[in-house]
């Protein structure tokens, strides 16, 4: 039955995901029938982000009050009711109306999902989760693309991806009692029965009732705590950089390189099929390394890719780099959620992920139109030091993060 609730849980973070790319593909189409600027996506995006940032931040209090599996379901359910007002949206005031609800769905599901990973699962399972993130990343864009080009709206893509919500919430609110039998004792005899889970039955039951039991903190509070201020921004400087990533490679191929816009859109796809790769390879290496070393290894990996853009030959090197910057983000995001439990306990896992959470869209949506702005003013041709500064950050954050909480540098 756990393993059961594994695949819900993988097919929940796939759904969350799906909507993720549905804005950018349809807007070419959404904007024209609106008459607005094409810019007016970012409104859309930052009320979104907003959303996602608020909701982070309660997830300890909603998680403690309600438990992580109805929190997941209630979070769908308002994501499946938000994207069916985008599907009947004629004009874009409705369109920034839905888009609270959405962005609150998606941060409170989020930081429940990842925490509850973190807290029963191994590393691999959070590795794989994560790469069931950039299965719907791709499959939403897909979904909407096969709607237009069959002749269709921009309202049946959000449509059909709204049913897909719907019946994922239905599941999710059946499978309630699997959360609860995962959290309480009865975990232990489902254990000792021969359920193979990751995770000894008695250090299930001990980390639920630390976990669960406790009263919410403040923001306060928990930056009070050694190190949260640190993995703060190693998490804000790693979402800035993927996400800065993924917005200007193609920009930067096209304008810096001379590759085609065509070419150029094709290969930055390359960058999160990368992330996506490497999330599955991950969770086999995770076997054998630590969180701690995966989280370096992918550092490691990035600047290597960082240093082939530097590099003066043609565009095929700046393809191989981002290709390589792919591969190193893909460790990082999901070893630096799972081991939070470890560095600062189960009691307070949850109230640091949902800060993290919160910290990774504030990253996600403030760095990428800063480069921008960089890239107007200045040159796009600073799009790889622009990289570099943010790894460099990273970095020393991390390592700091492992210094406060008492890691030996070998951890």
């Amino acid at each position: 039955m756990f393993h059961l609730l594994l695949a819900i849980i993988y097919l929940a973070f796939i759904s969350l995901s799906l909507p993720d790319g549905l804005l950018g593909s349809a807007w070419p189409s959404m904007y024209q029938e609106f008459q607005v600027p094409v810019s007016y996506a970012g409104i859309i995006s930052m009320i979104i982000s907003g959303g996602t940032i608020v909701s982070s931040l309660q997830s300890d209090r909603l998680t403690l009050r309600l438990g992580p599996g109805k929190v997941t379901a209630l979070s769908v359910a308002m994501t499946a009711a938000a994207l069916f007002g985008f599907s009947f949206s004629h004009s874009f005031l409705p369109l920034c109306l839905w888009a609270v609800p959405y962005g609150l769905g998606a941060g409170s599901v989020d930081a429940a999902l990842n925490n509850y990973v973190a807290l029963h699962y191994t590393s691999r399972h959070m590795s794989w989760l994560h790469c069931m993130w950039g299965v719907g990343a791709s499959a939403g864009p897909y979904i909407m693309g096969r709607v237009l080009s069959g002749g269709a709206s921009w309202n049946t893509g959000y449509r059909y991806i709204g049913i897909l919500q719907v019946a994922l919430t239905a599941i999710l609110f059946l499978s309630l009692p699997l959360w609860k039998t995962r959290n309480v004792s009865g975990a232990a005899s489902g254990s000792s029965s021969g359920a193979a889970i990751d995770k000894d039955a008695a250090e299930v039951v001990d980390t639920a009732k630390a976990a669960y039991t406790r009263k919410p903190l403040s923001l306060g509070q928990i930056l009070r705590i050694p190190g949260a201020r640190e993995v703060m921004v190693a998490f804000f400087c790693y979402c800035a950089l993927e996400q800065t990533t993924g917005l200007w490679a193609s920009s930067y191929l096209a304008l810096h390189e001379g590759i085609s816009s065509e070419t150029a859109a094709f290969y930055a796809s390359l960058f999160f099929i990368g992330i996506t790769a490497g999330r599955a390879a991950s969770g086999f290496l995770t076997l054998r390394f630590s969180d701690t070393q995966m989280i370096r290894l992918g550092q490691g990996i990035i600047l290597l890719g960082i240093l082939i853009l530097f590099l003066p030959f043609s565009g095929t090197a700046s393809l191989a780099g981002l290709i390589v910057i792919g591969l190193g983000c893909a460790p990082i995001y999901p070893c630096i959620i799972h081991s939070t439990p470890d560095h600062f306990g189960a009691d307070l896992s949850q109230a640091v992920i949902g800060v993290q959470m919160a910290s990774a869209y504030v990253g996600s949506c403030l760095m990428p139109p800063i480069f921008g702005l960089i890239a107007n003013h200045i040159s796009i041709a600073l799009f790889p030091p622009f990289l570099l500064v943010i790894l460099v950050l990273m970095f020393l954050m991390h390592e700091r993060l492992l210094t406060k909480r008492g890691r030996t540098p070998s951890a």
